[in-house]
């Protein structure tokens, strides 16, 4: 520091030209330091107090005015261009000057004294730069450039020495701040330690004050308990008092029940004495039940013995004959039917009034006798014919095949007999309706005798020698439906691709009818406005069983109503309609050839040579009981028809197809 205060009179001396010197200087920057009490390394002051040259330290202002001289003399030496500095400018004169230095680190001495440039004045300078030796004096420049070595020399020998005296400083300090790290490390250490101790202390601290807490806690439980516990006892003192009082109060009524239990035991005898005999009579009862049980089977087997035994004596074909009253404007044409007559309620005489064979004017009536199981006159209602009628429905609730089918002329009033009219009322409801009726309200009956019922219905109708399924409203295209076996062991037929439905009550069925009447098939002639021009047939499979007997009765109950038989040349047929009027002769010829043979016991039966017979042959056959209605049409310009369909009628009834045997296992 004292050298830097030496040089200090120098720096000050310096003009502003110094600044070209400055700028175009090559000498390294110095960074700018501010020397302060609080910045001077400690270790530097501690030395030179020890040394004695503590007197000889400038003041702190002083320091500070050398610093600031000496760096802005060396920020103008290294500013300054190399190729226009003028050592004259700055060139001082020499004067002997005492440099007061630092002790070195080795032996504590004095720095050598050093001869530094005294303070050059602004006038000297002055001349000196503007001062300017000619080309040719070339000695002279010599001596001036041997005059800026000497002070260039004087330079580099104070910065060396003062270099060496900042790296001893530098020395001093690096020693110093590895000594101050050391302690800092280790009073680091210390206060990690510390730290340590008091997380330790602090944790030990905090422990202690959860398990004081805790024990608070438990404190003032095992207070709370303590006074609960004091709660129930006196609350248990109380009931134990009540408890004494209510076992006095059980003991006086423990005596009561004693003496109430061995009356109750006297009276328990005697009622397990009648029970026992109450038991015997139940037995008895049982047995009694189980014997009636036994009596009702029989005597409901005995009833259907002797109800098919009747059916067998009036025939397992029979023939019913109606004859349908005159509707419309058949009233106004014919005021009385003359041509027909009834005996009895078993014949019916058709007459015929025809010239004599003579050639006179006199004529004589043709009587054509007929007799038939029932004959029922136009005046019979539906409900008269149905109870003829439901005899054979009872029959295939007992197991037996029964086929119901209405034949004769268009518009005799077939489909009106078996469906009744359009719109259907209690009194006008045809056969199919009442038949379907009377079994569910028969298996109501028998559910109480231990018989279960199943129902299985199927709508058909046969159109020109085709299948068509009246319960199908859209039917499908290429849909065929044959008639086959159900195996090689069995009788039983069924039809491919054809909707049977399971119905469970009287209602199903009468959905089922109306849809079919929806989608038979219908068409206007000259006889009928409404002809019916297909077959069609309504069957409901019956399946019982009795559990108890291992009983099973299964049937088939056909009922059929047939495409009215029509004269062609009354009809008035053409088209579609005639080959329709051709097909059902040809079936209704069929059927009336099946039943021949049958009636003539023939080997073979040309049941195959029509859908209708083919479809109905398990109840045209000898195990079945077959009922023909025979409807005739009232107007006599009809009589031609109706001698037919009677002629018809006639030959069925003569027929003898032998018993029929019910299908129970």
């Amino acid at each position: 520091m004292e050298q830097l205060l030496q040089l200090s009179p120098l720096m000050a001396g310096r003009s502003d030209d110094d600044k070209t010197v400055k700028a175009n200087s090559n000498l390294p920057m110095l960074k700018k330091r501010i020397l302060s009490d609080e910045n001077i390394p400690q270790s530097a002051v501690k030395r030179l107090r020890d040394n004695g040259a503590a007197s000889t330290r400038p003041k702190l202002a002083t320091d500070i005015a050398a610093k600031r001289s000496f760096e802005n003399i060396r920020l103008k030496i290294s500013s300054s261009p190399p190729a226009k500095r003028s050592l004259e400018n700055v060139r001082p004169k020499v004067t002997s000057a005492t440099v007061v230095g630092v002790p070195t680190k080795a032996t504590g001495r004095k720095p050598v004294p050093a001869v530094v440039p005294a303070t050059v004045s602004k006038t000297a300078l002055s001349v000196v730069v503007s001062k300017k030796r000619p080309g040719w004096d070339l000695k002279g420049q010599v001596a001036d450039m041997q005059e800026k070595v000497s002070v260039y020399k004087g330079k580099m020998h104070y910065l060396t020495e003062l270099n060496r005296s900042l790296q001893e400083e530098l020395e001093l300090v690096k020693s110093h701040l590895k000594n101050s790290k050391a302690e800092a490390f280790n009073a680091h250490q210390q206060i990690s330690a510390k730290d340590l101790e008091v997380k330790t202390l602090l944790a030990v601290q905090q422990d202690l004050n959860t398990e004081l807490q805790k024990s608070k806690t438990e404190l003032l439980n095992v207070k709370l308990d303590r006074d609960n516990f004091f709660n129930v006892c006196n609350t248990q003192k109380e009931d134990l008092d009540g408890l004494r009082a209510t076992k006095q109060n059980l003991s006086n009524l423990l005596e009561l029940k004693e003496g109430q239990i061995q009356v109750t035991e006297a009276n328990l005898s005697q009622a397990m004495h009648e029970l026992e005999q109450l038991r015997i009579q139940v037995a008895d009862l049982k047995a009694e039940t189980a014997r009636q049980a036994d009596e009702l089977c029989a005597q409901e087997m005995q009833r259907r013995k002797l109800h098919n035994i009747i059916q067998e004596l009036k025939g397992n074909i029979r023939v019913f004959c109606r004859v349908r009253p005159l509707i419309g404007v058949e009233k106004e044409k014919y005021e009385q039917i003359e041509h027909i007559s009834f005996q009895d309620d078993r014949s019916i005489i058709l007459y015929k009034v025809e010239e004599s064979h003579t050639g006179r004017e006199r004529k004589e009536a043709v009587k054509y006798h007929f007799d038939f199981d029932c004959v029922f006159q136009p005046t019979a209602t539906q409900e008269i014919i149905f109870e003829e009628l439901s005899l054979l429905v009872q029959s295939a609730l007992d197991g037996y095949h029964v086929c119901i089918f209405a034949y004769g002329q268009t518009g005799s009033g077939k489909t009106y007999t078996m469906e009744g009219p359009d719109i259907v009322t209690l009194d006008t409801m045809g056969m199919i309706p009442r038949a379907v009726g009377q079994i569910f309200k028969r298996v109501d009956e028998l559910k109480n005798k231990g018989w279960k019922y199943s129902f299985t219905a199927s709508f058909i109708e046969i159109y020109n020698e085709t299948i068509r399924d009246l319960l199908v409203s859209k039917p499908e295209k290429n849909v065929e439906y044959e008639i086959k076996r159900v195996s090689q062991t069995s009788e039983e037929l069924y039809v491919t691709n054809l909707k049977y439905k399971t119905v469970t009550s009287e209602e199903e069925v009468h959905r089922l009818l109306q849809i079919a009447r929806t989608n038979r098939s219908v068409a206007k002639t000259a006889i009928n406005d409404r002809s019916s021009r297909s077959h069609s047939v309504f069957q409901l499979k019956i399946a019982g069983r009795h559990e108890d007997r291992d009983l099973n009765a299964s049937s088939v109950l056909s009922l059929v109503d047939l495409a009215g038989s029509e004269r062609l040349d009354k009809s008035l047929s053409t088209g579609e309609r005639l080959r329709e009027a051709q097909a059902i002769n040809t079936s209704l010829s069929t059927l009336g050839l099946v039943i021949t043979s049958i009636s003539n016991k023939e080997s073979h039966i040309p049941f195959r040579n029509s859908k209708l017979t083919y479809l109905l042959q398990n109840s045209l056959g000898g195990n079945s009981k077959t009922l023909m209605f025979v409807n005739i049409s009232p107007c006599e310009e009809n009589f031609s028809e109706s001698l037919n369909s009677l002629r018809f009628a006639s030959k069925v009834n003569e027929c003898v197809i032998g018993t029929a045997h019910a299908n129970r296992r």
